[in-house]
């Protein structure tokens, strides 16, 4: 019998330490786990009028101009769009930058960011229109408007 209690305390401990090995999932401050395939589709999230967020933006431009975006559009890098985790598509906001104040509106149309420290892609000309080319990034805030 003290064997048998022996192999069972060791498989009890092993599960309880391979156990603890497993990550665990991050969502974005507007996710949680009912919302996780939200992060790709945008369904059933909602964008509220005036709702804000501050943040890093960074921004895209040559390696992605021309391939799918994930709502399946044709990223152009001249157009006024940006990359979010989860507004909708489709959703138009208004990203200023706090460096500069100066802002440009832009529609959702992909996903992303996928650097855990920032809030919005934009597209190339959306960061030019508010000068952050140079920087690369900028804290910003961004308001839904539409």
């Amino acid at each position: 019998m003290p064997g048998k209690y022996k192999i069972i305390a060791f498989i009890l401990f092993s599960f309880l330490f391979l156990s603890s090995c497993v990550p665990s999932i991050r969502f974005a401050s507007r996710t949680n786990s009912s919302d996780e395939n939200n992060y790709k589709t945008g369904e059933n999230s909602k964008a509220i009028v005036g709702e804000t967020f501050r943040g890093v933006a960074s921004y895209y431009a040559d390696e992605f101009n021309g391939k799918k975006t994930s709502n399946g559009e044709i990223f152009d890098m001249n157009g006024y769009t940006a990359a979010h985790r989860t507004l909708p598509f489709g959703t138009k906001v208004l990203v200023t930058n706090l460096k500069n104040g100066k802002s440009v509106i832009v529609r959702i149309n992909d996903r992303g960011p996928f650097a855990e420290d920032r809030i919005i892609d934009l597209s190339k000309a959306a960061a030019e229109a508010i000068g952050m080319i140079s920087d690369g990034v900028a804290e910003v805030e961004i308001k839904v408007i539409e």
